[in-house]
């Protein structure tokens, strides 16, 4: 119901007119009966509106995510859609909207909610046994259920072993430039940002600490991080910045591994080490290049932050990496850490209930495997499975 009003304060002035909604229950955002109240924005307007409301009874500010929370415990969305809620609108590129809006519309939720009705599925067989121990589970009936189990475990494991794409859509790739003091690590990080974001200077160790920049790449969201040159050094300062830079080398999506090209094909040892997989070896200052006796890799790429010349190619072999990165597999379906741990668990659980142990133990185990699946979508209810053994087994028939 939408009303068009004047707003009044406690003493009868009117503060502005603008449309009351009324949402009533269950029909609303929360669950509960709901009164929006669209104004206008200026600060004076809203104060006045704070000032009124504050002055009423029974009225306070809401606390931060409470009307989401409020949502959840109204059965109005599961944690994974309040989750993505709060993704989306923390969503900066196209791909990340994408996703958020994925898991809020519940897609992400059937698919956890599958899983755990398989197992509960598994757990149901066995509690019926338990209700009836005069009767010898068949030996058909167990090869069946570790063949269930072992099918979970397999789905399981796919979903884990997705490179952590779903988290890194969330929070940006990491892309970490690398390299030797003074191959112009600082002058890429700058080009590749259109921003001068990093100091540069011809002084070797003027990068002590890692400087991030987030951008956006191919539609996904990208950390673009410039970290201290590797060097032997006896400065306490610029040694734990060379050991960050080679922490943040071991987490790294892509690595852009900096060569100095007065000096090609000649390379600095540390640099080269970290030449795998994930990186790209870049090679700078291609105005100083001698090709003469040097054999160019095809994959190496040769620029000149100073010219500008290669840095539009690098770009876009970058920008190739992570739309390959993003899909190469299904969607992903671990967004967050949390649901990732909770997977974990709830494999070890179901790797314990396949060991030979009395069936109060496997079905202990089997519980827990889905109560950690059902801490991901916040649905832990033991009445799941007696349902099931009342439905499919006739127990008390």
């Amino acid at each position: 119901m939408a009303h068009y009003t004047s707003f009044r304060s406690p003493t009868g002035d009117i503060i502005d007119r603008g449309i009351a909604l009324y949402f009533a229950a269950p029909h609303s955002f929360t669950g509960e009966d709901v009164i929006e109240l669209h104004i206008h924005g200026s600060m004076a307007v809203i104060k006045e509106y704070f000032d009124a409301l504050s002055a009423m009874d029974g009225l306070r500010p809401a606390e931060p995510g409470e009307f989401s929370r409020r949502a959840f415990i109204n059965g109005k969305m599961d944690l994974m859609e309040a989750e993505g809620l709060a993704d989306l609108i923390d969503a900066e590129t196209p791909a990340q909207k994408k996703q958020a809006m994925r898991q809020m519309q519940g897609e992400l939720s059937e698919y956890y909610d599958h899983l755990r009705g398989r197992v509960i599925q598994c757990l149901a067989l066995l509690e019926a046994y338990i209700d009836f121990p005069d009767e010898e589970i068949p030996e058909a009936v167990l090869s069946e259920l570790s063949g269930e189990i072992n099918t979970l475990q397999s789905i399981i494991g796919e979903a884990l072993a997705d490179r952590q794409r779903g988290e890194r859509l969330r929070n940006g790739v990491n892309i970490v430039i690398l390299g030797a003091p003074n191959v112009g690590k600082s002058s890429l990080l700058n080009a590749l940002a259109r921003r001068d974001a990093a100091i540069v200077s011809s002084r070797a160790g003027t990068t002590r600490d890692m400087i991030e920049v987030h951008m956006e790449l191919a539609g996904y969201p990208a950390i673009l991080v410039d970290t201290a040159g590797l060097r032997e050094t006896s400065d306490d300062i610029e040694e734990e910045g060379v050991r960050r830079a080679m922490a943040r080398a071991e987490s790294a999506d892509i690595k852009l591994v900096l060569f100095d090209g007065g000096e090609w094909p000649k390379r600095d040892p540390a640099s080269a080490a970290l030449v795998d997989e994930h990186a790209l070896v870049v090679v700078n200052k291609c105005d100083l290049f001698n090709p003469v006796g040097c054999e160019a890799a095809a994959q190496d790429m040769y620029i000149s932050t100073k010219t500008g010349q290669g840095i539009d190619a690098l770009l876009t072999e970058i920008e190739q990496r992570i739309i390959t990165y993003f899909s190469s597999h299904s969607a992903p379906f671990i967004t967050r850490h949390r649901h990732r741990m909770l997977l974990k668990e709830g494999t070890n659980y179901l790797e314990r209930s396949l060991k030979n142990a009395p069936l109060e133990l496997k079905c202990e185990e089997l519980r827990q495997a889905a109560n950690a699946i059902g801490k991901i979508t916040g649905k832990i209810q033991v009445d799941d499975v007696l349902d099931i053994i009342f439905r499919q087994f006739c127990i008390g028939k």
